[in-house]
């Protein structure tokens, strides 16, 4: 298979932990005969230091005639104080989501086992849980009007949804739901946002179509609780932009990092995968950055194309380098690894297994270091 892929690396720990899922896909491409071309373009902070706003047209233009994007992180802290919120490296995303067509955000969050201790969550609170967070990326208060009066000091967000935005991100999750567990979850606030009682209504709706799947309700503020104390309960929990952004970034305590976790956002025709933390400036060029989230993007690419196996060999590597730990010092204070050398192993694992190039002795007591 020929993919083209367009790389936005952005800001901050971007550009390198983006580097390490290009590192992945390059050595699948080898082992299993791809071809993966990859086209750098400008996005964000750096996008604006360059050309004056957070999405060029040209980084626009290679998207729209892409198979796949692979997303770093946007966002540089210079740039709060700026009156011109066109400006902001953000919007450089939120203006591509909407040209781009991406409704739906999917946010998988499953603990890996040898890293369970490191959430602030009990073992055996969190062992086993595994879940799917679809989340409503092209509506809600993020795009719908907003106000500021002249003196700064009275502004509103108006959160707006039509029963099409409903329509499309729900039969996804029906869809999904079908081939895991057979039930979802729609968090609103009915008890009081009327786009919370229209997703109702729309949603349990939908759900006549999908019998085999169980349909609840549950108020956001219950389940923000409800995925600390209980996170095992849930399958697929669908729910709006603002806070789909909330949970899901909630939940990402439930794996002991939010470094672990990727995120794919889909279209009718683009596809965009991404890592879910920030641009985390202080981390810039330091190489700690962890890039287990950007490369375990990289494995939802290859399955969203249908390429399982090399999907699968992906997170094999990924396993083993936490099975070895061969991690950064966020999962391992103690780790001598840094972001370039977790890639490295784990890309050269997926290029031959029985060939690493490390002392796998000392690894096991946590005194190799990539040689």
């Amino acid at each position: 298979m020929n993919l083209k892929i367009a790389v936005l690396s952005g800001d901050g720990i971007g550009p390198e932990v983006i580097l390490q899922a290009k590192k992945a896909l390059y050595a699948v491409g080898v082992v299993f005969d791809h071809e993966f071309v990859f086209e750098d373009a400008l996005i964000g902070a750096i996008a604006v230091e360059k050309t004056g706003t957070p999405l060029p047209e040209q980084t626009l233009n290679l998207c729209l005639n892409t198979d796949a994007i692979l997303f770093g992180a946007v966002d540089d802290s210079k740039y709060d104080a700026v009156s011109d919120s066109k400006l902001r490296p953000i919007q450089g995303l939120l203006k591509l989501r909407q040209a781009l067509g991406l409704y739906a955000n999917i946010r998988p969050i499953k603990p890996y086992n040898d890293l369970l201790d490191l959430s602030p969550l009990k073992r055996k609170i969190i062992e086993g849980a595994d879940f799917i967070i679809f989340r409503e990326i092209s509506g809600g208060s993020y795009f719908s009007e907003k106000k500021i009066n002249e003196k700064g000091t009275l502004a509103s967000d108006l959160c707006e949804y039509s029963e099409e935005e409903i329509i499309r991100i729900s039969h996804l999750a029906f869809r999904t739901a079908q081939k895991r567990k057979k039930k979802l979850t729609l968090v609103d606030k009915a008890s009081i946002l009327e786009t919370s009682r229209l997703w109702r209504k729309v949603v349990t709706e939908i759900a006549e179509g999908y019998p085999d799947v169980t349909l609840e309700f549950l108020l956001v503020d219950n389940a923000a609780m409800q995925i600390i104390i209980n996170p095992k309960q849930f399958d697929v929990i669908l729910t709006e932009n603002l806070f789909g952004d909330i949970l899901s970034d909630e939940a990402s305590v439930i794996t002991g990092s939010i470094g672990l976790l990727p995120s794919a956002s889909l279209g009718n025709s683009s596809v965009l995968f991404e890592p879910i933390h920030g641009s985390c400036p202080e981390a810039k060029r330091k190489n700690i950055a962890n890039p287990i989230a950007s490369i375990v993007c990289a494995a939802m690419l290859l399955e969203h194309f249908g390429l399982h196996i090399e999907s699968q060999k992906v997170y094999e590597a990924v396993h083993k380098a936490i099975e070895l730990n061969v991690v950064t010092a966020d999962l391992n204070p103690y780790s001598k690894f840094g972001t370039n050398e977790v890639g490295d192993f784990i890309s050269n694992y997926i290029l031959s297994k029985d060939d690493l190039y490390f002392k796998s002795d000392n690894v096991y007591i946590g005194q190799s270091t990539i040689v």
